[in-house]
C-alpha cells in the first residue's frame, strides 16, 4: 500500500518494493500498528484444580463484610469459602473477627461439607491465630493414635496453606467469587437486611 501510494504520487523508486519494505520494517510506529497480537501463555493449573474430588475437598477462603442484620443492629461478618475445583461457595457468619469465632465457623463448615484436605487463605490475623492454636494443640497429642483414628474414620489431615503476605493475586481463584457474592448480598441486604436474624 505504501509503494502504491508513492507510485500514485508520481514517483518511481528503483527497486521500490524492497526499499519500502526495508524502511517500513524499521519504523517503530508501523511495527506497533501492524504487529500481531501476542497470546499470553498460561501456566498449568494446580493439580488440586484438575483432579477429580468432591466439592470443598480443596478450598480457599476470605472474610468479607460487614453486613448489618436484625439482631440488635449487630454487625455480622460473612465468611465466604469457595471451592477450588467446583467453584462452589459456602457462606458462614462470624460474630467477631477473633480466632475463636473463626474456629467455630470452620467447625460448622466441616460438619456440613465433610472432608477438607487442603485449605488456603491469606495471612489474616484470625487465620494465623487459628493455625498457631492448632499447631500448639497438635504438639501435645500423639500423632500415631490420631493417624489411626483418622484412618478408621476415613479422614485426612487438613493442610493449611497461607498465601504470601501482600499477594492478593494468589487468591485469584476465590477472590472474584467473593466479589460477586458481596455485590449480590450488598444489594439484597440493603433492602431486606432488617428482616434477617442470626439464623
Amino acid at each position: 500500500m505504501t509503494h502504491n501510494a508513492i507510485r500514485q504520487a508520481g514517483y518511481y523508486i528503483i527497486n521500490g518494493r524492497s526499499n519500502v519494505f526495508h524502511y517500513v520494517s524499521k519504523c517503530v510506529t508501523c511495527r506497533k500498528l501492524r504487529g500481531r497480537m501476542q497470546d499470553q501463555k498460561m501456566a498449568d493449573l494446580p493439580s488440586e484444580r484438575v483432579a477429580p474430588s468432591p466439592p470443598f475437598t480443596y478450598s480457599g477462603m476470605d472474610i468479607f463484610g460487614h453486613f448489618i442484620i436484625k439482631d440488635g443492629r449487630k454487625e455480622l461478618k460473612h465468611w465466604g469459602l469457595p471451592c477450588l475445583a467446583s467453584r462452589a461457595i459456602h457462606l458462614e457468619t462470624l460474630n467477631a473477627l477473633t480466632t475463636d469465632s473463626f474456629i467455630n465457623a470452620f467447625r460448622r463448615f466441616i460438619s456440613r461439607r465433610s472432608k477438607v484436605r487442603e485449605h488456603r487463605s491469606d495471612q489474616g490475623t484470625n487465620f494465623i491465630g487459628e493455625r498457631n492454636e492448632l499447631l500448639s494443640a497438635l504438639k501435645e497429642l500423639s500423632r500415631k493414635s490420631i493417624n489411626e483414628f483418622l484412618s478408621l474414620q476415613d479422614c485426612d489431615w487438613i493442610m493449611f496453606d497461607l498465601n504470601v503476605p501482600h499477594a492478593s493475586h494468589i487468591g485469584s481463584i476465590w477472590e472474584p467469587q467473593i466479589r460477586t457474592t458481596r455485590s449480590v448480598l450488598s444489594s439484597l441486604l440493603r433492602e431486606h437486611g432488617t428482616q434477617l436474624d442470626d439464623e
